[in-house]
């Protein structure tokens, strides 16, 4: 006896109309038409399952603040910094636990199980760090969340940055971060990169480092990363943010960085809706797109998953805490729109991201966790034209949230009286 079998699935890898039976919140079997009877079964109608999604990259001490103290009237990087300025010195770990429970609650509507979330160290408080501490570990049965001390202000530039940084992996953050382009000087930036892959290596965690978020070809600390990570014997532990000023980079450059990249075996995490909001603001025409070269690093074999970065905060007013929604921005902005560009892209924001993390038992194989979402959509490609709904969210065998399907009525003679978009409007196969 299974206590859960899902009916009718089709998967991310193209197999269709399969079952899938859970006991004792794993993956017992997934095969078609599993012949036995069940405790729950959910028919997925012939609609895609996945695996759930992940966002590697996060900030949880910021989101659901949109307004406070005041809005980001401008929409700009450099208005939303002074605005986190103002709130961090303010702001109670009981608003910070609240802010972050209430968006764990939209983030599982949406199928989104798995986060990193950078915790701001800069503050000597350390609000930000208890709290999401406390938070990670309310949410530890639906959510698993990983916490990244995270120098804002830099590890050298921003008082007792050294200090509070060291203090924050002492009470318990996962990860090493840095943010070596806001330094004061590039060679601080490099130092910094220097000493937080040095804490990481004595200490045994991973490194994700914002780097390079700026439109300056010469802000060049992923080559610092990439060598560091070599350095200290920390190749696949280490994930480089943003690195948006590989865009503006000569290829010549470009062709020497990248297998440094690869050998260094970097994860890379781009953020496509932050980034084509606030990169290329001080071009006028041609105005730069403000993503990384994913297509270019995907094809050298990278890692490449991305992140949703902010949802509702100084920097950023949109967000829904829905990563196809970030996938269906990097389609766009990396003119990856091809049939097997979109399958990778998909990939960014289940699998890949999950190898960033370190997942155990993530994936839809016998014998991984029964972790799995219900999408109303009938492959990856649809899911991600049309950000469909949440049909079932199941984590460790257990149905922990449902969507009802996007069903439109019409009132039209001689039209039909219902319209499902995730199944009526599928394209022609050839």
């Amino acid at each position: 006896m299974f206590d859960l079998i899902i009916r009718n699935a089709n998967l991310p890898d193209g197999r269709k109309g399969i079952d899938i039976a859970v006991k004792d919140g794993k993956i017992a079997a997934i095969e078609a038409s599993i012949p036995v009877e069940t405790k729950e079964e959910i028919d997925a109608t012939n609609r895609l399952v996945s695996p759930p999604f992940v966002d590697p990259h996060f900030h949880m001490d910021a989101t659901l603040s949109l307004g406070l103290p005041r809005m980001n009237v401008s929409g700009t990087l450099l208005e939303g910094i002074a605005l986190w300025g103002e709130l961090r010195p303010i702001v109670t770990k009981e608003e910070l636990v609240e802010r972050a429970l209430r968006y764990c609650d939209l983030a599982v509507t949406q199928g989104l199980l798995f986060i990193r979330s950078h915790v701001d160290t800069s503050d000597p408080r350390l609000v930000t760090a208890e709290a999401l501490l406390e938070v990670k570990e309310r949410v530890k049965p639906y959510i698993d969340l990983q916490l990244v001390a995270f120098p804002q202000d830099g590890y050298y530039r921003a008082r007792d940055g050294v200090a509070s940084l060291t203090r924050a992996l002492d009470m318990g953050v996962d990860i090493v971060g840095g943010i070596p382009h806001f330094e004061r000087t590039m060679d601080e930036g490099r130092a910094s990169v220097e000493a937080l892959c040095r804490i990481a290596a004595d200490r045994g965690l991973p490194v994700d480092m914002h780097c390079d978020e700026t439109d300056d070809p010469l802000s060049r600390h992923i080559e610092t990363l990439a060598a560091e990570t070599i350095r200290f014997g920390l190749q696949g532990r280490v994930a480089g943010s943003h690195l948006t000023s590989m865009h503006s980079m000569d290829n010549y450059y470009v062709s020497k960085l990248i297998p440094l990249m690869a050998e260094a075996r970097i994860n890379v995490i781009p953020n496509p809706l932050i980034n084509i909001m606030l990169q290329g603001r001080h071009d006028t025409y041609p105005k730069r797109r403000g993503m990384t070269r994913v297509r270019e690093l995907m094809d050298a074999g990278l890692n490449v998953s991305f992140g949703h970065d902010c949802v509702m905060d100084p920097w950023y007013s949109m967000g829904s805490g829905d990563m196809l929604e970030v996938g269906h921005m990097a389609i766009h902005v990396a003119q990856m729109a091809g049939v097997e560009d979109k399958k990778k892209i998909f990939d960014a924001l289940t699998i890949n991201s999950a190898r960033t993390l370190g997942l155990e038992g993530y994936g839809l194989e016998k014998g991984c966790n029964a972790d799995f979402v219900v999408l109303q959509a009938v492959d990856t490609l649809e899911a991600l034209r049309l950000k469909p709904n949440r049909l079932a969210i199941v984590k460790r065998g257990k149905v922990i949230a449902r969507s009802a399907p996007r069903i439109g009525e019409l009132f039209l003679d001689g039209r039909p009286s219902q319209i499902d978009g995730g199944l009526d409007y599928v394209p022609i196969q050839s």
